[in-house]
């Protein structure tokens, strides 16, 4: 089975299971499927608004997918999360890269 399937079928059993929401986005987003990437990176960020590397990771893929001002969004997003959940190393990251698309 490879891993987007495996992925889906752990999904299938825990729509809300974050750690494999967040793996079929990157897989997605690793296989240039930028549409799909996004659609599950909002999943993922609706219902667990606090998974910061998501925003940070979501907006990777909006650069790749030439969408810089959403991706600066992302970032602003995942600042405000990485801020209230107490992660200086990814709010610092995301500040780093918001400074880059500038």
């Amino acid at each position: 089975m490879d891993r987007i399937a495996a992925l889906n079928e752990v999904l299938t059993q825990n729509p809300k299971d974050a750690f494999a929401r967040y793996g079929l986005a990157m897989e997605y987003s690793r296989q240039g499927d930028f549409d799909r990437a996004l659609a599950e990176f909002a999943l993922l960020l609706e219902d667990h608004p606090d998974y910061t590397a998501g925003y940070f990771m979501a907006a990777q893929t909006l650069v790749r997918a030439e969408r810089s001002d959403d991706a600066k969004q992302m970032l602003r997003d995942g600042i405000t999360s990485a801020r209230r959940t107490g992660n200086l190393h990814a709010q610092s990251e995301m500040e780093a890269m918001l400074a880059e698309l500038q």
